[in-house]
């Protein structure tokens, strides 16, 4: 079997897929590419057990075949080429064991041995039970708000995925690690028929950075236990998180009259600083508020570093002094894009709520809440 593909192509198609590979394989035929090739057509696939990706490309050939080639060795090889014709074929190696991907360039002869693609497992069988369709900006959008506010913890499985809940008016998408939690909402996304579930971190993470640079629509189809993405020439078939999530709602705080205003940028910078001084345990930092200055004060007292600091603000409400964590804080506002955020307060024992104040579009909303830090 023989082939003629564009080295850039493949690059690509590669790197679309790449990231669901991982080298601690219980199956060692799965850190393995399987090239599918059908005529003019190539479908690469890429799987861990738990989540496959498809994708497919346009290449030179009047053949059909398929070989399972070793992922990390064969896309090294290809980064190397820039933007030229690559020859490969498939033959039989010269001991009679196996088979061999010969690779020709305009001048080069390379091979790599290849394994049985008769042991690629095939595609799970998928039978939708319902679908939905997003575009892949809005998906990318509502991932880059909420995947960095997942839990690791694999004890509680359904804080580990974002949870996608599409509903008559609008759909949520929402991450929470118990000690803070992100409603991404869309007001212009609606399904007659209401419809949740729970997607993991690890195939989620990979689509954001292939949706980031599209408009075009994503196909989401799923049943009880899978889901399938269909967007552009590529498949991303997962397994659903089996769990109820947690009633989020339930925590938000509905009364929260002390509000604060201010530069984003501003407190960010602010809190970075403050952090470098306090306690690495706790990661400590107190908002003490009163009229429109915010005192941000951090300290480890097994060191006496100590950080004392003045930002001025926008503030409504009484005086309060409420502990919140700086690398919780700073991950929110950095996750953000707006100029200035509100954040909205009950009491020192009560979590936090910040809001973008700009740069939101009519038809979405973002909540971030963050639990205090109690004690210093």
């Amino acid at each position: 079997m023989k082939f003629i593909v564009a080295s850039g192509e493949l690059q690509k198609a590669l790197n679309t897929v790449s990231g669901v590979i991982s080298s601690s394989q219980s199956r060692p035929i799965l850190e393995n590419y399987l090239f599918e090739v059908d005529g003019n057509n190539l479908k690469i696939t890429a799987s861990d057990g738990e989540t496959t990706l498809v994708t497919t490309l346009e290449v030179k050939s009047d053949e059909t075949g398929k070989f399972a080639v070793p992922a990390k060795i064969f896309q090294d090889f290809v980064k190397t080429y820039g933007e030229q014709p690559l020859t490969l074929s498939v033959k039989d190696s010269e001991d009679g064991n196996g088979s061999l991907l010969e690779i020709l360039d305009e001048k080069d002869n390379f091979a790599v041995a290849l394994d049985n693609a008769e042991d690629y497992p095939e595609l799970p069988e998928f039978d939708a039970a319902q679908s939905v369709k997003i575009s892949a900006g809005v998906l990318s959008e509502a991932l880059t708000n909420t995947l960095f506010a997942t839990s690791n913890d694999s004890l509680r499985p359904v804080m580990t995925g974002v949870l996608f809940q599409f509903k008559e008016d609008e759909t949520n998408f929402v991450s929470t690690d118990s000690h803070r939690l992100v409603v991404y909402k869309r007001t212009d996304l609606i399904n007659a028929e209401p419809i949740e579930f729970i997607m993991p971190k690890k195939p989620l993470a990979i689509f954001k950075n292939i949706l980031a640079n599209s408009n075009d629509e994503v196909i989401i189809e799923f049943n009880e236990n899978m889901a399938k993405f269909t967007f552009g020439n590529n498949i991303w078939i997962c397994r659903l998180i089996d769990g109820k999530y947690p009633n989020y709602s339930a925590v938000i705080p509905k009364e929260n009259p002390n509000v604060l205003t201010i530069n984003r940028n501003l407190l960010l910078s602010s809190i970075r600083r403050a952090s470098i001084m306090s306690n690495k345990s706790t990661n400590q930092v107190r908002f003490k508020l009163s009229g429109n200055i915010l005192h941000l004060h951090a300290e480890d007292t097994e060191y006496a570093n100590k950080a004392d600091m003045q930002i001025p603000c926008d503030y409504n409400g009484e005086d309060i002094n409420i502990g919140f964590s700086s690398k919780f804080l700073t991950e929110m506002l950095s996750v953000l894009s707006s100029d200035d955020i509100t954040m909205k307060m009950s009491q020192p024992n009560r979590p936090g709520i910040i809001e973008p104040v700009d740069g939101l579009e009519p038809e979405e909303n973002i909540l971030m809440l963050s639990m205090p830090v109690i004690g210093m």
